[in-house]
C-alpha cells in the first residue's frame, strides 16, 4: 500500500475518531449517565450498539439532525441494555461532544501538513453547532468544515462527498481523505473511488470487505511520512 498520483491541493478529514477522541467521549458522558443509572458497562460492548443505531439512524429519511439521531440512538441502545434515556441524559451527551478533546499528536500535525502547503478540511455526520467547539480545538488550522447538516446528508452517501468536493472546488483526484471510520469513509472511497488514508487507533473496527486503503497510519503523526515517501513533501 503506498499513496500515488499527483500531489492533493486539499486533505480531507473525518472528524470524531480521526481527529477527536470520540470513543473516549462517548463513554466518558456515557459513565456519568450510567452512574445516575446504578449502571457501568464497559465500552467494548456499548459502543458497537449505540454505532449501530446511530447508523441506522443517518439513513432515516426525512433528514434528522445529528442532534436527533444522537438522542435517538443513545434511547435505543440504553433499552437494548433494558435502561431507560430521558431528555436531560440527551441533553448531557449531546452537549459533551463538541467539547471532545483532540488527539494529543493532531494539532501539531495539522499545524506540519498546513505548513507544508495543503488546505485542510473536514467532512463530518455532524451538526455545525455540535462541531464547533472542537474545530476550535484545532490550533486554526481548518480551512472549511462540511457537514451533514449543510449536505442534508450523512457519510458513507455520494451526495455528502460530492457537496464537499463542489465546496471545496476540486475533484476526487485533488485530495486525499483521511479517516479513522471503516463503515463511513473507507466505504465511500470504495464505492466512490478517492484515495484514503485510513487512521486505525485500534479499536478493532475492520476495513471493509476486499478493500485496502491507499495506506494504514496508526496515529495522525504518520501521515507526514506517508507525504514525504510520495514525493508531496
Amino acid at each position: 500500500m503506498a499513496l500515488h498520483g499527483p500531489r492533493p491541493t486539499w486533505l480531507t478529514f473525518d472528524c470524531y475518531g480521526t481527529l477527536i477522541q470520540w470513543d473516549e467521549g462517548l463513554m466518558a458522558a456515557m459513565e456519568t449517565i450510567l452512574a445516575r443509572k446504578g449502571r457501568k458497562i464497559e465500552a467494548e460492548d456499548f459502543i458497537p450498539v449505540y454505532d449501530r443505531h446511530e447508523h441506522h439512524l443517518e439513513h432515516s429519511r426525512p433528514h434528522l439532525s445529528f442532534a436527533e439521531v444522537t438522542a435517538k440512538a443513545l434511547q435505543l441502545a440504553m433499552h437494548d441494555f433494558s435502561l431507560d434515556a430521558d431528555a436531560d441524559d440527551a441533553e448531557l451527551l449531546t452537549s459533551s461532544i463538541g467539547r471532545m478533546p483532540p488527539f494529543p499528536e493532531v494539532v501539531p500535525t495539522l499545524r506540519r501538513l498546513k505548513d507544508d502547503g495543503f488546505k485542510l478540511a473536514i467532512i463530518s455526520n455532524t451538526d455545525d453547532a455540535i462541531i464547533s467547539g472542537n474545530v476550535a480545538q484545532l490550533g486554526g488550522c481548518i480551512d472549511r468544515v462540511i457537514t451533514a447538516q449543510q449536505a442534508q446528508a450523512y457519510k458513507p452517501s455520494r451526495q455528502i462527498f460530492e457537496h464537499a468536493w463542489q465546496t471545496l472546488g476540486v475533484t476526487r483526484d485533488e485530495l486525499v481523505h483521511i479517516c479513522a471510520s471503516p463503515h463511513l469513509d473507507l466505504t465511500a472511497a470504495r464505492d466512490l473511488d478517492f484515495r484514503a488514508v485510513w487512521v486505525d487507533r485500534g479499536t478493532g473496527r475492520k476495513a471493509p470487505a476486499g478493500y485496502k486503503p491507499d495506506a494504514v497510519a496508526h496515529g495522525l503523526d504518520d501521515v507526514p511520512g506517508f507525504f514525504e515517501a510520495a514525493g508531496w513533501i
